[in-house]
């Protein structure tokens, strides 16, 4: 299974490019459009709403991972085994957390060239066929360094802002809820809000925070749209009883 994750949107044909690649180099093999929208440019939010999602994932899945605003520049890309799946995309922190919490960790520079490279979309051109090659069981086109050289330090083990706000309003942030002891409110901007195991169990209209299925920290109204009600926005600082 091909698990695309990218910021490149719905209404343009960036995806459907990929896809083309990918039913083209790994006939048969099912694709998954996860993220379309993952944070623009921005691979540190990015990596933990990767991480948050891939651990629901088989082994031997392969992620397509592009969240790049640096291609055609210097950052290397690369391709990470993570606790048995595959990771491919550019070397730019967006498999950082994935990366940190893995228990069993490789990783590869890609030195395989397409003979066709464009400088803007090296998801189609490059990641699209390498992606392809280890889900159809080839080997790795690349160069095997120590993890320990790639990962980026200095990372939080959580990430307390916003980093996805869905079309309901709902807004994920990069906290898993695990991570949090009790009850505990969450402040953002000028709000304060409880805690709630379920949406019904506040009253329409309500403002609220809840572990969301992945296991994120997620703020929420009941039967209302959040970001407009609260003014939420991505990158938004979120805060716990002082914590975080």
């Amino acid at each position: 299974m091909i698990i695309l994750f990218t910021d490149f949107g719905l209404e343009d044909p960036y995806i459907g490019q990929m896809q083309a690649v990918l039913h083209r180099d790994a006939p048969g093999v099912p694709q998954v459009n996860l993220f379309a929208k993952a944070p623009n440019f921005d691979p540190h939010a990015g990596a933990y709403l990767l991480a948050a999602y891939a651990d629901e994932f088989p082994v031997d899945t392969v992620f397509l991972a592009v969240v790049d605003p640096g291609v055609g520049g210097d950052r290397r890309p690369c391709v990470v085994r993570a606790d048995g799946r595959w990771f491919i995309g550019p070397d730019n922190g967006l498999f950082n957390v994935v990366a940190m919490r893995a228990q069993a960790l490789e990783w590869w520079d890609i030195d395989w060239h397409p003979a066709r490279l464009s400088a803007s979309f090296h998801g189609r051109d490059l990641f699209a066929p390498v992606a392809a090659r280890i889900a159809t069981g080839a080997a790795v086109p690349g160069v095997a360094v120590a993890p320990e050289e790639r990962i980026q330090p200095g990372w939080p083990p959580e990430l307390a802002q916003v980093i996805y706000i869905d079309h309901y309003g709902n807004a994920m942030t990069g906290i898993r809820a695990a991570s949090l002891e009790g009850d505990v409110e969450l402040e953002v901007g000028v709000h304060r809000l409880r805690r709630a195991e379920t949406f019904s169990a506040v009253a329409a209209g309500e403002a609220f925070w809840y572990e969301n299925a992945n296991g994120l920290v997620e703020i929420a109204v009941n039967q209302g749209h959040a970001a407009t009600r609260l003014g939420l926005s991505l990158g938004d600082r979120v805060h716990f009883s002082g914590r975080l």
